[in-house]
């Protein structure tokens, strides 16, 4: 599974585990209220849920993107 979490900061890719809409939306909560800067947000989210960051490819097929602005968790087609 891949994730893109997605802040004002940029973009980073993340490669996990695949899970649900809602267990992604709980790992997102559990995660944003263990951070005090948002930018460490992507490196405590795969501490905690055992997550790799990746490179960006052309290839990658992104399964849930983690807006960290506006707290949005969606799939990249809706």
């Amino acid at each position: 599974m891949i994730i893109e979490i997605d802040g004002y900061w940029g973009s980073v890719y993340l490669s996990g585990k695949k899970c649900s809409k809602q267990r992604v939306r709980e790992m997102y909560r559990q995660t944003k209220n263990g951070v005090t800067d948002i930018q460490d947000f992507p490196d405590m989210f795969c501490r905690l849920h055992r997550f790799d960051r990746i490179p960006c490819s052309d290839e990658m097929s992104i399964d849930f993107v983690l807006d960290t602005d506006t707290d949005r968790i969606y799939t990249p087609s809706e």
